[in-house]
Parts: structure tokens; sequence; C-alpha cells
């Protein structure tokens, strides 16, 4: 600006200086309504020049008194920014220690200010949550919101993550639905959709996503194949309660042969069975599937048939016994079913044999009650003093 003023003075002598040198101004003539004004041309260009000079103040003082407010309210602004910043590594110290009344303080008192205002919000609903404010936790979430403009996935996945901890399941698996449209391969997505759907028994879609969740690598082989059972379990549960044996024949029927082959699942739907007080289709089941793999909770769940031909499942621990050897699991379970159709003198011998490779005050007791069927009452209270003992042995 000095410069421009420098070279407006040099103008204005030139203009006023040339004319007298040369002897001659000239004149000029201004009427108006009221006025005539006259003055020289040097005279004139002098007050051009005052008026040109008056402005060039005037904007110099607007423009230091403007910047000077600009650098105010940037200092204000700096240091709410360095305030916030301090209050959110403050916050994040809290929440280690679990002082979430704290934490939702420190978050929010300078939120706006923070380097990722969004994230304030976000864990404050989350300490809100904690807190069990629900009114804080709404706010919290619509004020991320509306920070968040378009990426509004971040507080979608943050709101359905408080919901399922309230225990608002139906509203959590609504909201991940909407995630999965959006990002269906997203982990944390995916493993709040595993949650909603095991609450609000949404077996076949937590099926659906399964493969997802794989490619994702969210767990091992070995917890996958939990899961997959474990939803496998829910839809027989279903199928049990809607359709009682039949429902649940029909559900096996329906199953591809590669669930049909699921060892696991036979284990359970046998049990289910059972509980349909459907025994024969039970020990079909446990039959067949001890004849392609020995397992010893197949074994455990033969006491619990109350079967009108019990031959078949004798006949069958006889032979797992000379496969496997003679283990105190198949001569109790033995002598379990031979107690059952009154065959005393063979469960006796079969419960001797158990509690020979392993005392059990179950069998003891079992034991006694042969002899008691055998008319032999003194072995049959030795057998009760030696199971209490094992029992307050153990205890």
């Amino acid at each position: 600006m000095l410069r421009i003023l420098f070279l407006l003075a040099i103008l204005v002598a030139g203009i006023a200086l040339g004319p007298m040198f040369a002897g001659h101004q000239g004149s000029v003539l201004i009427q108006t309504d009221n006025y005539d004004i006259k003055m020289s041309v040097t005279g004139l260009a002098i007050v051009v020049a005052l008026l040109f000079i008056i402005l060039f103040c005037i904007e110099w003082i607007l423009r230091r008194v403007f910047h000077t407010s600009a650098r105010t309210k940037g200092w204000f602004i700096g240091r709410k920014s360095t305030r916030a910043r301090k209050q959110t590594r403050a916050a994040l110290l809290k929440l280690t220690e679990g002082d979430f009344s704290q934490v939702e303080k420190l978050l929010t008192s300078n939120a706006d200010y923070a380097e990722q205002p969004v994230v304030n919000y976000l864990l404050a609903a989350e300490a809100a949550q904690q807190n069990g404010d629900t009114q804080r936790i709404n706010d919290y979430l619509s004020r991320a919101a509306e920070l968040a403009d378009t990426d509004q996935l971040p507080v979608d996945i943050t709101r359905v993550r408080i919901q399922l901890a309230q225990g608002e399941y139906h509203a959590a698996r609504h909201g991940v639905d909407q995630l999965l449209n959006d990002a269906p391969r997203h982990p944390e997505v995916l493993r709040l959709a595993q949650q909603a759907y095991l609450k609000t028994g949404g077996y076949s879609s937590l099926l659906e996503i399964i493969p997802s969740i794989e490619k994702a690598k969210l767990y091992d082989e070995d917890t996958l194949e939990t899961l997959r059972n474990q939803a496998y379990i829910g839809l027989m549960n279903q199928a049990m309660s809607d359709g009682g044996s039949e429902g649940l024949r029909q559900w096996w029927k329906d199953q591809p042969r590669k669930v049909r082959n699921n060892h696991a699942l036979q284990i359970e739907l046998a049990d289910h069975f059972i509980a349909c007080d459907d025994n024969e289709q039970a020990q079909k089941i446990i039959l067949d599937s001890l004849k392609h793999q020995y397992d010893e909770k197949l074994i455990k769940l033969m006491p619990k048939l109350k079967s009108g031909n019990p031959g078949p499942l004798e006949k069958e621990l006889r032979l797992q016994i000379n496969e496997h050897g003679s283990t105190q699991l198949l001569n109790s379970t033995l002598g379990q079913l031979l107690i059952q159709h009154g065959e005393w003198e063979q469960a006796n011998h079969a419960l001797l044999e158990a509690i020979k490779q392993q005392p059990n005050a179950q069998d003891y007791a079992l034991l006694a009650d042969t002899y008691d069927k055998l008319n032999r009452p003194a072995e049959a209270a030795q057998m009760r003093r030696q199971g209490l003992a094992l029992t307050l042995t153990n205890n």
C-alpha cells in the first residue's frame, strides 16, 4: 500500500507542478442545481488524490480490524481444540479404569472442537449405555449422525452394538439387516449380525452369513463348525417346537446329505427324538451312527431310551466292548439297560466290571439294587456303604 501511495504522490505532484511551471493551470467548472464549483485543474487533481488517499486509509483500517477479529476467533478455536485433545486423552485413560461417567463428561465437553468429533460422540454414547442413560445415548448418536454426513456406517454400527448391550435384540436385528445391505463383508457388521441372529432365533440368516464370516477370517475352523452346528441345532429346536417328532423328522429329511452325515448333529437329533418320546427313531439314529463312529455321547443316550426292543442296543454294546475293550462307560450302560428289562444277574455282572474299572457312586447304587433283587441283602448294604463313602471322599 505504501508503494501505491508513493506513486500516487508522484502523480499528484506532476499534475500540480506541471501546469504551474508551464504558466497556465487551466480551470474546471462543476455546476449543480444549487452550486457552481470552479477550480483549477491542479486543484481538482489534488482533491482526487486526497480522496484516493482517504479511501486507501479506510480500506487499510477495515482490513486490520477484520484481520484482528479473525485472529482472535482463531485463537479461541485453537484454545478449545487444544482443550478437546487433552480431554479426549484423559477420557481414554478413564475408559481403561472403567469410570464411564467421567468418560462421557470428558468426551462431550468440547466434542465439536475435537479432531474426530464423530468418534467422541460415539464413544460417549457407549459410555452413556454403561451408565444406563437412554436419553443421552440417543442425543449423542443423533449428534454423531449430523456430523458424519454421508459416512453413517460407524454411527449405525455403534447404534446396533448398544442395542445388543441393552437387550433390544429385535431392533438390533433390523439394524444389522440394513448394515449387511450396505457393508456385507465388514468384520464388525458380521460379528454383530451373528449375535443378533442368535439372540432372535434367526438361524437360517446366520447360516447365510457364515460363508462371509469364513472369508473374513473372523474365527478358526473349529469355531466356525461350532457356530454352524449351533445354527442347525436352533433350526432343529424350531422344527421340534412347531411339528413335534413328525416335524423334526421332515426337517431332517429336507437337509442336504452333508448335514445329515454330520456326527455331532446326529447326536443332537437323537436327543431331540428322545425328548419327543420317539424312542424308536432315536434308537435307530444311535445305532446307525455308532456303526460309522464310536462316540461316548451316543452311549450315554442309551439309558434315556424307553425302548420296547432293547435287544439291538444290548447287542451293540457287547460289540463295542469287544471292539473298544471293557470300559466303565460301556459296562455301566449295559448294566443300566439290563436293569430296565429285569436281567438282574447279567446287570450285576456288568456293573461289577464297571466298578472294578472306575468306582462310581451311581454304579454302586445300581449294583445294590441288583443285589436286592437277587435276595442278597448283605452285599446290597455293603455296596451302599461303599458308594456313600466314595461320595463323601469326593466331596
